[in-house]
């Protein structure tokens, strides 16, 4: 190990063990992070208006804060916008982010100065946990590529506004900066296809020992990697690459495209963060899920998926959840969000410790025909398809087509190579689909609906239509599911 990675190995061993200890204790830090964040700011207008003062538990905190979707909470998020203190949170925020609107129009999400450090500490946390578990701490000792928003910020007034990712470039810690890559004025290039390029000549031949992103967008770099140095596989290029970090989509569809591209085993870590909190992360050998970020300043509620748009949904504390249900991640943080629905739906796989995995968006489902079929639905059927076969997928996404005489669901799917015999593979596809769904199942064996077809898109077709939507780049992605043909429509734009 080189000079670094030996005076970083005693505080990465201490960060494990704290990780490890929170773990087992996590219910209690959760009440104890709710009633925190309740004395903060029982003094702001939001404060006031729910009777924060009298909130002892989290049976009181359910009496007074309702749970509500981004726009019950926007006649408070004006308020700050225009300059108000001690709306939501005592003070103005530090920053306000401009979410990247998959589901919807911007959303403006307030971070605070209390929240700020803790979207950097989990996140840096993890990594020296993670590092030291498996033997990666060399990793520290080469160069660290964030491949992340533009970290050019403007302003609402006072508050500097910008992507998360875009504003976590400002708060790196000094001693990680120096192994930082892009450059500043590198990630500062707005355009997604130029900056990639600029990325790939200012990389190209460094020490790389990490790389970090959304896998999509790892894809990009890794191929215009191959295509700028001539090589056929990226371990030829950074022979010292130890770990590639994704989060903010499954990463299943994509692993055997990047193993593909890297061309030699190397670590992954899974993180889970958001915008309103970072809520999850690997922290040790690969286990099933990641584990709960339950000491990260934000009070989680867990509300079962059918009842979320109840008038008076089961609002659950983290010691009441339980294994394999689908629940909706309610927020409530150190920067003023409060009963904030944030969309995400998970599950859990283990309680002690918690443990959960993304199971997709409560925006992003398929019903048109009854089915309910979610995000990990089809995720899981079609990694189960390619594990048995040889065929490799880049990007898809799954949206019903509806016809009187013959309604399916729709898949358009970029191969990496396409199939032989794309008919044998929409059978195989249909199958594992079944056997993930019952609803599914009975549909198509009832002939309510017919079996699924396939539309292949050309090379890039998925990166076309996000350029052409301007939407290219940063964490923008295509929707895994969707309940209309608006965007499976689009996309026939670029069939092969």
């Amino acid at each position: 190990m080189g000079f670094k990675s030996t005076l970083l190995k005693p505080y990465a061993k201490y960060i494990s063990q704290k990780i490890a200890k929170e773990a087992l204790n996590a219910a209690a830090i959760q009440d104890q992070t709710l009633l925190k964040n309740i004395r903060f700011a029982e003094e702001t207008i939001f404060g006031t208006d729910h009777r924060f003062k009298n909130i002892k538990s989290h049976q009181d905190y359910k009496k007074q804060v309702p749970i509500r979707e981004y726009p019950a909470l926007k006649k408070y998020i004006d308020r700050f916008l225009r300059g108000e203190k001690n709306v939501l949170w005592p003070g103005l925020p530090k920053y306000v982010v401009g979410t990247a609107g998959t589901t919807g129009g911007i959303k403006h999400i307030p971070l605070s100065a209390e929240s700020m450090p803790y979207h950097l500490k989990t996140g840096t946390n993890a990594g020296l946990s993670y590092a030291y578990q498996n033997g990666l701490m060399d990793m520290f000792d080469g160069k660290l590529i964030f491949l992340t928003g533009s970290p050019l910020l403007s302003k609402i007034g006072d508050i500097p506004t910008g992507r998360l990712s875009g504003i976590v470039n400002h708060e790196i810690p000094a001693w990680l900066r120096p192994s930082q890559l892009p450059s500043f004025e590198t990630n500062s290039i707005t355009d997604w296809i130029h900056k990639v390029d600029a990325i790939v000549k200012e990389t190209h031949n460094r020490d790389m020992r990490m790389i970090s992103g959304i896998p999509p967008w790892i894809v990009m770099y890794l191929e215009k990697l191959l295509d700028y140095t001539g090589k056929k596989r990226v371990i030829d290029i950074f022979p010292n690459l130890r770990l590639l970090i994704h989060g903010g989509v499954s990463y299943k569809p994509y692993q055997d495209v990047i193993n593909n591209l890297i061309g030699a085993p190397i670590s992954f870590m899974e993180t889970y963060p958001s915008t309103e909190g970072f809520i999850a992360f690997q922290n040790g050998p690969p286990e099933e899920g990641l584990l709960l970020n339950a000491n990260g300043g934000v009070f989680f509620e867990f509300v079962p998926a059918e009842e979320i748009f109840d008038e008076q949904p089961t609002r659950l504390h983290l010691r009441d959840v339980e294994l394999d249900k689908n629940y909706a991640v309610i927020i409530n943080n150190n920067a003023g969000l409060w009963g904030s629905i944030i969309g995400d739906t998970v599950k859990f796989c283990s309680l002690d410790p918690y443990r959960l995995f993304f199971t997709g968006r409560i925006a992003q489902y398929l019903s048109a025909f009854g089915e309910h079929i979610i995000s990990s639905d089809v995720e899981e059927a079609i990694s189960r398809v390619l594990f048995k076969s040889a065929d490799k997928v880049k990007e898809f996404t799954v949206a019903p087509h509806i016809d009187k005489d013959n309604s399916y669901h729709h898949w358009l799917i970029e191969f990496q190579n396409d199939p032989i015999d794309l008919s044998h593979f929409e059978q195989q596809l249909d199958q594992e689909m079944q056997n993930q769904n019952f609803h599914y199942k009975d549909l198509v064996q009832g002939k309510i609906i017919s079996p699924l077809k396939v539309t292949v898109l050309r090379k890039d077709g998925f990166r076309q239509y996000l350029h052409s939507k301007g939407k290219l780049g940063g964490q923008n992605k295509v929707p895994r599911i969707a309940n209309d043909d608006t965007i499976s429509n689009a996309l026939l734009n670029y069939k092969k």
